[in-house]
This record gives structure tokens, C-alpha cells and sequence, in this order.
């Protein structure tokens, strides 16, 4: 019987409020031809149904409104297979991110933090061993608190990019970047482990500031780019602490995010990890 990998997963969950359009408007500028949509979204939510649905056993910690957007994003997560009993009721609306689509897939987005902004230590349990995954739409005090409980493999998406205290930058394993957030984000390029991910570039794995592999972007019909790097995140963490090669990992890391630009949804179906192809192209 195959053992299914563990991860925890902190971080943001949000209701995507999502107008696709033709063309984004330019500042001041009104277009008329939207068409809005709903759906589970938030990177910490997106990364840990993700990885459920990749093969892994997914706890998530995070924050919800007591409304009824809250219910819906916990049953989304529920049935992804994500375990939600650390995800936290709290007094706030249930976050929100407003986010236009225009009709090459590109995005531009808002977030309303809301109830993310208010996990209470205090009130989480951590598996002191198991990996985990974490971003920065939630509070960086509750992302070093964690990182002090844990001595698992830890992973930073340093998104949206900020400066990190030390501590914190120490404990990471591995770092999880676009160009703009490594261009931000210099005390990480020594890092023991980062991924860069270049778009429709494919990606690039450092070790200790020396890359070690490089994958080529999966070709992909691009409707979506919202929860892609998200997919990535989740795909490279599972397939390193599976024990994949580090040039493995990457490139199904790619394939699956490529799978997820290619779907509407923040929160795509995927296939097993392992069904994706990891030979290096």
C-alpha cells in the first residue's frame, strides 16, 4: 500500500469574487461586458486542496467568518479532502479577493483579508514533525509562530512579498518565488532551497544560490492563471518530501501547473501526482 504523504498548510482562505472580461479596464476606465462568478479560493485554501487532491493528507490552518461564505468555503475544502478542523470560526466577514480576468488568462486582484487576518495562536494545534506549506496572506506573526513549533521540512511562498525577519528566513527550506518576488526578496537567493518559477518559462531550483534543475513549462490552453502557482507550490512540496529527485519534482510541479491554467477554477480537479510526467524535456 502506498503511504500518503502528510502536510500542513497555513494560510488564507478567501471567496473568489471573479469578473472575466475581454480586456481589463485601464484606470478610470469602465468595460461593461464582465461576467462574475463564484468559487473557493485563498492560497493557503488553493495550495491544500491541491495537494489533497495530488495524494496527500492535508491539514489546513486558517480563518473563517461565522457567515454564510464560511460554510460554503468549508464544505469546498471538505470535499477536496482537506482536514478542516483547525480551520478557526472567528468574528470578521469570511475574506474576499475581487479579481478581474481578462481573455488571455491574466489577472489582476484584490484582496479583502477579513477573517485572515485574525488566526489565533493560541488556538491552533501544529504536528511538531510534519512538513509544511505557508504564504503571507495571513498575519507573518502566526507564519513564524508555526515555523517555531515544527522541525519538518518547511516551505515559504513568499507571496504577497514582504520583508522576513530572520528567524523566520532561517528556518525555511524552501522558498517558493515568481521573478517579481525574488527580484524583492534578495536575503532569499542563498536559501538552502528556491524554486523560481518563470511563467510560461518554466522553473528553476536553486541550492544554496547553484541551480540544480530546470523544467520547461507543460504546453496549455491559459484561461486562468489564479491559482497556478499555487498548484506548482503544492506539487514541487509533495514531490520533494516523497523523495523525488529534485529535477523530478520540478518538472511535474510544472505539468500540474499547467493542468490548472487550463481550468476555470482556482481550485481545479487534478490527477495523482504521479500521473504527471516528471522526466525533464
Amino acid at each position: 500500500m502506498t503511504v500518503r504523504p502528510e502536510l500542513t498548510v497555513v494560510g488564507a482562505i478567501n471567496l473568489d469574487l471573479t469578473a472575466r472580461v475581454r480586456r481589463a479596464p485601464e484606470r478610470g476606465e469602465t468595460v461593461a461586458d464582465g461576467i462574475l462568478t463564484r468559487q473557493s479560493g485563498g492560497k493557503g485554501a488553493n495550495q491544500a486542496a491541491a495537494a489533497a487532491r495530488l495524494g496527500a493528507r492535508v491539514r489546513l490552518i486558517g480563518a473563517i467568518g461565522d457567515d454564510p461564505d464560511g460554510i460554503e468555503l468549508r464544505r469546498a475544502l471538505d470535499s477536496a479532502g482537506v482536514d478542516t478542523t483547525q480551520v478557526q470560526v472567528v468574528e470578521a466577514a469570511t475574506g474576499t479577493a475581487l479579481i478581474v480576468i481578462d481573455a488571455t488568462g491574466e489577472n489582476s486582484i484584490v484582496v479583502c483579508p477579513g477573517a485572515n487576518l485574525q488566526i489565533d495562536v493560541r488556538r491552533m494545534t501544529v504536528d511538531p514533525h510534519a512538513p509544511v506549506i505557508s504564504q503571507l496572506e495571513v498575519p507573518i506573526d502566526v507564519v513564524a509562530h508555526v515555523a517555531t513549533q515544527t522541525d519538518g521540512f518547511f516551505v515559504l511562498n513568499p507571496s504577497p512579498a514582504r520583508a522576513l525577519p530572520s528567524a523566520l528566513a532561517q528556518r525555511v527550506d524552501l522558498f517558493i518565488v515568481n521573478e517579481g518576488e525574488y527580484a524583492q526578496l534578495p536575503e532569499v537567493h542563498a536559501a538552502p532551497l528556491v524554486a523560481l518559477t518563470l511563467g510560461a518559462d518554466g522553473a528553476v531550483l536553486y541550492r544554496d544560490g547553484t541551480e540544480i534543475a530546470r523544467a520547461r513549462a507543460t504546453a496549455a490552453r491559459v484561461t486562468n492563471t489564479v491559482g497556478a502557482g499555487d498548484a506548482f507550490a503544492a506539487a514541487l512540496t509533495l514531490g520533494l518530501i516523497r523523495g523525488d529527485e529534485p529535477a523530478v519534482a520540478l518538472q511535474r510541479a510544472c505539468a500540474v501547473g499547467a493542468a490548472a491554467v487550463a481550468d476555470d477554477r482556482s481550485q481545479p480537479d487534478f490527477l495523482p501526482l504521479t500521473d504527471y510526467p516528471g522526466a525533464p524535456r
